[in-house]
């Protein structure tokens, strides 16, 4: 199939729009989609700019609203230049950069400054960016808001990096009256050490190659006691809050609970929460490594329970590569490996596969992957639909198709990953950012054109 560089009107026999997956004409002027209409309406067209998807399906471009480009200061772990190549790859268009793994991280204005100079001219797809909340930096966050981020990150446990330090409940007090005034959101990892110190007082001794000591190391309680936490303040002050990559199963009841409150929370889990299980993992295999760790599979279950319940709004990546000598894979010991899986490029298929497993649609899935990550951004009307006045950020996928995981393949800037080998269904065939094709036939097209975002300034 020949894919224009820049199409007028894309029409196609499943265009996945607000009102269904339909055979629709999608018409585009000045990198925004001007009208829906039906597959024959191409009226003022010309034939040369016309794209005829087929049988592709016609997805928004995806919002993935949990990624660690890891630039400046850690750019041999990633960078926007290869992240973003991995993104557009993968069917994203649009993506909010974490604030830490980044030297300095984005605790302050300064930092957000310096991180969007390295970002400008390197990305294929467009860039937000999330402010950090630590210890000490209340009195950042407003010059941090109006300087554009998109919300706030904090952790209620180590982070892994010493310039991004944990909060506690008195910081969290803190800090949550600001970021309500603010209208921000809070973006939480959620564990608490308590439990997890208690659980390595009985590990002594354990072997650190098996995946099963490593996932005792972090267990369930320390997520229900940081959610609940969590769900209790911002109760309490009316602060918006997220919780990032749900992985236990008993953390939903608390989630279910307090929205029926009117607790305002919103929810996310990931691709390697959604799709593999403790069982499967073999000892000393680090590609596995993440936190919260993958958990049993009555864990996974729940959460697509979640998820088809509304109860987790939302798929995110947590993209969070480093160097592979950091995640220890000759020696296997998880306790010394890098906690993080590599997988913008990869989560289209890899939640497609299973969803296809589930009996579940295409509409769910633009639903999970760009619709609701676009509210979360507060890029509603400019992103995460096919409709008039959104960008014409838009993915061509066989859904159909299968593909088996060579990482040699992948984009991102390391190629490990556990999904190597695996066989997933539905493949990007083509993805446009504003109109125009950025990537193609398994590469990327063109000169990086993305844009730099700044929250409530137009581009």
């Amino acid at each position: 199939m020949r894919w224009h560089r820049h199409p007028s009107v894309v029409v196609g026999e499943r265009v996945a729009t607000p009102n269904g997956v339909v055979p629709a004409s999608i018409h585009i002027a000045d990198g925004r989609i001007v009208r829906v209409g039906g597959i024959d309406d191409i009226r003022g067209a010309s034939p040369f700019t016309v794209l005829d998807a087929g049988d592709s399906v016609v997805l928004p471009g995806l919002v993935d609203t949990h990624v660690h480009a890891n630039e400046p200061g850690r750019t041999d772990w990633e960078g926007f230049a290869s992240v973003t190549r991995a993104a557009a790859a993968g069917g994203v268009t649009t993506l909010l950069d974490m604030p830490l793994n980044s030297v300095p991280a984005t605790t302050m204005r300064s930092a957000l400054s310096e991180k969007r100079a390295c970002a400008e001219g390197q990305c294929m797809v467009d860039v937000g960016f999330i402010g950090g909340v630590v210890p000490g930096n209340t009195d950042q966050l407003t010059a941090l808001w109006n300087d554009g981020v998109f919300a706030f990150k904090c952790f209620m446990v180590p982070s892994g990096v010493d310039e991004f330090e944990h909060m506690t409940e008195a910081h969290l007090r803190d800090a949550m009256p600001v970021l309500r005034r603010l209208g921000a959101t809070l973006m939480v990892h959620a564990e608490t050490p308590g439990p997890i110190e208690h659980a390595a007082a009985s590990l002594t001794g354990a072997d650190p190659r098996k995946y099963q000591t490593y996932l005792a190391s972090r267990p369930s309680s320390a997520e229900v006691e940081a959610v609940g936490l969590v769900l209790q303040l911002a109760g309490e002050f009316g602060t918006r809050v997220h919780i990032v990559h749900v992985a236990s199963a008993d953390v939903v009841p608390l989630l279910a609970a307090a929205r029926r409150q009117g607790v305002p929370v919103t929810a996310e889990t990931c691709p390697h929460y959604l799709t593999i299980e403790a069982a499967e993992i073999p000892d000393g295999a680090t590609a596995f490594k993440c936190a919260p760790p993958i958990r049993e599979s009555e864990h996974r279950d729940a959460l697509w329970a979640a998820l088809s319940e509304t109860i987790i709004d939302q798929v995110a990546s947590d993209h969070s590569p480093c160097p592979p000598a950091m995640k220890m894979m000759e020696t296997g010991d998880f306790f010394r490996a890098w906690g993080g899986i590599a997988s913008i490029e990869l989560m289209l298929p890899v939640v497609w596969t299973a969803m296809r497993e589930r009996s579940m649609n295409l509409v769910q899935l633009a639903r999970l992957l760009c619709e609701n990550p676009a509210r979360l951004a507060g890029l509603t009307g400019y992103k995460g639909q096919i409709a008039p006045g959104n960008r014409a950020d838009l993915v061509m996928f066989d859904s159909d198709s299968s593909f088996v995981v060579d990482p040699v393949q992948l984009h991102h800037r390391h190629k490990v990953t556990p999904y190597a080998g695996r066989t997933l269904h539905g493949a990007v065939q083509a993805t446009y950012r504003a109109g125009e094709l950025i990537f193609v036939d398994g590469d990327a097209v063109g000169l990086p054109a993305g844009a730099v975002l700044t929250r409530g300034v137009p581009w």
